[in-house]
Formats: structure tokens, sequence, C-alpha cells
């Protein structure tokens, strides 16, 4: 009887942890005004469309830049395991995990530059508001040349 309260009680722990967790499933347009670009120029336009079915995510980034229009999709595993993904730029290997009610997004990537192996390291941590409507993408990237750190607010369409 102890072992079956045990296991009820285990289970509902994890249920209510699972439940803390946000679900980041929508289509979300870049806030530029509540954004901070750093010395990045701010998109002219960005979306992302998130389908989400923890442990899976997957994104569509659609963007507009003064160099042209660019779509990317990526997916991750929530898992805390290194993944490999090809990018136009070259692999890149990520660590995507949760940190409570957070999505932690670690990457590392090597990149020739003017002739040099460079080893570029990135974090991105995602948040939701409270009501579901606001997603903040928390961004930093170190490289040789320097730290580039960005704010993209996005509201939910």
């Amino acid at each position: 009887m102890k072992r079956r309260v045990m296991l009820g009680v285990l289970a509902l722990t994890v249920a209510a942890i699972a439940a803390d967790k946000p679900d980041f499933t929508g289509t979300w347009k870049i806030d530029a005004a509540k954004s901070d670009f750093g010395q990045m120029p701010a998109p002219e336009k960005m979306e992302r469309v998130i389908d989400h079915k923890d442990p899976s995510i997957k994104i569509k980034t659609t963007q507009s830049t003064p160099n042209g229009d660019r779509t990317m999709d990526t997916e991750y595993t929530l898992d805390g395991k290194e993944q490999k993904q090809e990018t136009p730029r070259g692999a890149v290997m990520y660590t995507p995990k949760w940190e409570g009610n957070v999505v932690v997004i670690d990457s590392k990537r090597t990149m020739n530059v003017q002739g040099q192996q460079v080893e570029i390291t990135g974090v991105e941590r995602w948040s939701l508001s409270e009501d579901g409507k606001t997603m903040t993408v928390d961004s930093k990237m170190v490289a040789p040349m320097g730290e580039l750190t960005m704010k993209a607010v996005f509201a939910k369409q």
C-alpha cells in the first residue's frame, strides 16, 4: 500500500513539474519597439512559427532585412543532449534544455574567418509572459572579435 501511495505522489509531482513548462506553440511576430538588437540592425520583419510538443520544438523563422529575405527551419529536442544541425553557414552543435520554465539553447560552431578557424559560442534563453502572449528571447554570442547581446520580444498572433 505504501508503494502505491509513493508512486501516486511521484506521478503527481512529475505531472505538476511538466505542467509548469510553458507551451511556445503559435505564430510570433517581432515587436521591434520592445526589442534590443545591440550593434545589429533590427530586421524589417521577423516571424517565428513554433510547433511545440515537449520535448520536441520546431521553429520556422522568416526574416526580412536590407540584405533580403531568408527562412530557416530548426528543430530541437529539449533533453539537454548535444545535437548537430546543418545551417547555411555550416554545422552548429546545440544543447537545448529546460531550466525551470525557461528554454535554454547553448550553441557552438567553428567558422573560417579571414583564413583562420574561430569558435563562436552562444546561448539563447526563451521565456513566456504569464499571460502567454509575449515571448522574450535573450541571446548572447561570444567570438574572438567580441561579444554580442540581443533581446528579441515577440507578440503572439
